[in-house]
């Protein structure tokens, strides 16, 4: 099933940017008229559709590699309003705000305290990211000095601890993949140990989320083997033995026909949640028989176009759906392109283009990890999917960006 394109022209201001060619050359781009998007402030029905965001950092902190997160919480805040505000759940503390990748559990505590808090207040869907980054033993050392069961019982009690944190905050929980447990795992059996021991204890219905190696390489591997198939049937046969205690799946492999096999796979009521950018649209609309939710990084980079997409979903308008939906891919693909790990520093970086943060600054100095080259390709994607409310600014931001790095033409 592919996505239909636009066949209309996107309508353009009259006002033009150059942007440097991969040749070495340059190119002329007229930006795009901004578009009214339609507000959609109560969740969207169609799908249970989470964005999985980004966290705005202070100007004002040390957030270098290697130091504490330093959080602009009204900025992040504000973001999560906008994201609330096109009938988006908000997946908190994932790998989109960076655990495992600068944001430290501390802040990751207190954004998914002060997260859950302002969902309640807009009648809005959160899950949280629940996992064991807070030991203070490193994954590859807690190999090297803990085997068998001690290894295991800490990954358990790490776990267990923050999800009583999610759980008290009044967040549905996701539970996370960890590199602890996958340095720690000696096969299936240590895998199902620990998971057991979580999906007995919860006290309501989980996300279980895989994420491939794509997105972090120490997951390689997860569920006790790299041979996908094995994996994928040791996975099922946990979320078949505790389907009462599995709202859903989330899975980050980047595989399209994995994924339709999967979500045929699992059992009644157990929903697969689509961690899929490069393949959102197709997995959501279904293929008449299972279709995908989402939970997706790359709806924090385009929520208004995806609220626009489920809109005409629940009108029964397949068509427009598919329009909606059609000029966000080539963006997401950007941003999510090898390696996939730092798509985060795109998702900030259009957050900043449309104006919702003062700066492009990231925890760990996240910004620098994608070139100038490859952020002017997503502000002229972005630029075409009209995702930009005020192109004279994003322009401005993205000749700032340009003129720091010495390209001239």
């Amino acid at each position: 099933m592919s996505t239909a394109t636009r066949t209309e022209e996107v309508p353009g201001t009259g006002t033009t940017i150059r942007l440097p060619a991969g040749d070495g050359g340059w190119r002329e781009v007229e930006l795009a008229e901004p578009r009214a998007w339609t507000p959609h402030p109560q969740p969207h029905t169609a799908r249970v559709a989470f964005a999985a965001a980004h966290v705005i950092v202070d100007p004002r902190g040390e957030n270098v590699p290697g130091a504490p997160a330093v959080v602009d919480w009204d900025a992040t805040l504000a973001f999560r309003r906008h994201l609330f505000a096109h009938g988006l759940g908000v997946a908190e503390a994932m790998d989109t705000a960076q655990r495992n990748m600068g944001l430290d559990w501390a802040a990751a505590a207190e954004l998914i305290t002060r997260s859950a808090a302002q969902a309640k207040e807009h009648g809005a869907r959160i899950a949280s990211g629940a996992g064991t980054d807070h030991l203070t033993v490193a994954p590859h050392q807690l190999t090297a000095t803990e085997v068998g069961a001690s290894a295991l019982e800490q990954v358990t009690t790490a776990y267990l601890e923050q999800v009583a944190h999610v759980e008290g905050a009044g967040s549905q929980v996701i539970v996370m993949a960890s590199r602890h447990l996958a340095a720690a795992a000696r096969g299936f059996d240590d895998y199902r140990r620990v998971y057991e021991t979580i999906l007995t204890q919860v006290a309501e219905p989980v996300v279980l989320h895989w994420l491939g190696e794509a997105f972090d390489p120490q997951l390689a591997g997860y569920w006790g083997s790299r041979d996908v198939a094995e994996a994928t049937e040791n996975f099922l046969s946990l979320v078949r033995a505790h389907a009462d205690k599995v709202d859903g799946v989330k899975v980050s492999l980047l595989s399209a026909e994995h994924e339709r096999g999967l979500r045929a796979a699992l059992p009644e009521g157990v929903r697969l949640y689509t961690g899929d950018d490069f393949n959102y649209p197709e997995l959501i609309e279904g293929d008449g028989e299972h279709h995908s939710d989402a939970l997706l990084g790359a709806f924090a980079a385009i929520a208004p176009a995806a609220s626009a997409a489920f809109s005409a979903l629940e009108a029964g308008d397949v068509e427009a759906y598919r329009a909606e939906m059609a000029p966000t891919l080539p963006l997401s693909r950007a941003i999510f392109e090898a390696p996939t790990f730092h798509y985060k520093t795109g998702v900030a970086f259009v957050s900043w283009l449309s104006g919702l943060q003062d700066g492009f600054t990231m925890v760990g100095g996240m910004q620098s990890a994608r070139s100038p080259l490859h952020l002017a390709r997503v502000f002229e994607l972005a630029n075409t999917a009209r995702l930009l409310p005020d192109p004279d600014l994003a322009a401005a931001r993205m000749q700032l960006v340009l003129d720091t790095a010495g390209l001239r033409p």
